[in-house]
């Protein structure tokens, strides 16, 4: 891995759960030794990628990704434009729905929307990195990716986070290639016991899978009858928007189950 790539590495290992650390932390989360990281952490911190606060001085992104966050979306506003169907499908379905985005390897939470509808629901805020092989956002991907792509992914060690997580690649890999037969996936319990999800893939030109769009709800409430038409529309017109194609095999699907 080159220099740039470390140095680049270290800014996704910050988290809305965990938007600040240590150098001791982040040399350890990295696989870095502590004077390696410093320097990394120091040529981001001179970029404006990184900044120490606290009487810790601990490191959190710096000012610079805000520019360049503010760039990325004034000329391709993925998120201003997903986010009015984000917020309808939240509150025509009365879940979670959340949109996320494949980055670097990584299925990346971009944003999320809460229906009002109930005081009980799935919260998003600590979500960061899904896992592909865990989450139905993950195995609607999965499923999208070209057969090089996905089994990269499943070369990696499959975490257990779960009693029900699906940890054996073959048995992953045959979930995914049925999503992308049915057109959406599923996963009840896979990340967390007691939630109930369903996503769908979104595309780019040429039908590149992109990422995602779920709806998740606690397992004694989702209604797949209720949730998919308004979730496969949704993917629909998300991808319109973002200039994308849907392949062939999936809009034939989305289109019998509207």
């Amino acid at each position: 891995m080159s220099t740039v790539s470390k140095a680049l590495e270290l800014l996704h290992l910050f988290t809305r759960a965990e938007p600040q650390a240590g150098l001791s932390d982040l040399a350890r989360r990295a696989g870095l030794n502590k004077a390696t990281c410093h320097r990394l952490l120091t040529d981001l911190a001179t970029a404006g990628l990184v900044e120490q606060v606290g009487p810790a001085r601990e490191y959190r992104l710096g000012p610079a990704v805000l520019r360049l966050a503010a760039l990325r979306e004034d000329s391709v506003p993925m998120q201003t434009a997903a986010r009015p169907v984000l917020d309808a499908l939240a509150e025509s379905t009365g879940e979670t729905a959340h949109l996320s985005l494949l980055v670097a390897g990584r299925l990346r939470a971009l944003a999320f929307a809460y229906s009002s509808r109930h005081a009980t629901r799935v919260m998003m805020s600590d979500a960061d990195d899904l896992p592909f092989h865990a989450t139905a956002s993950g195995l609607a991907v999965l499923g999208a990716l070209d057969h090089t792509s996905r089994e990269a992914v499943l070369s990696a060690p499959l975490a257990r986070l779960t009693p029900l997580t699906v940890t054996d690649p073959a048995t992953v890999r045959a979930i995914a290639v049925a999503a992308r037969a049915e057109g959406y996936a599923e996963s009840i319990g896979g990340l967390e016991t007691d939630v109930h999800s369903l996503a769908v893939p979104l595309f780019g030109p040429d039908a590149t899978c992109l990422g995602a769009l779920a709806v998740a709800a606690p397992a004694s409430r989702m209604s797949p009858g209720m949730v998919l038409p308004a979730l496969m529309q949704a993917a629909r017109t998300i991808t319109t928007q973002w200039g994308g194609t849907v392949p062939a095999d999936i809009a034939a699907r989305w289109t019998a189950a509207a």
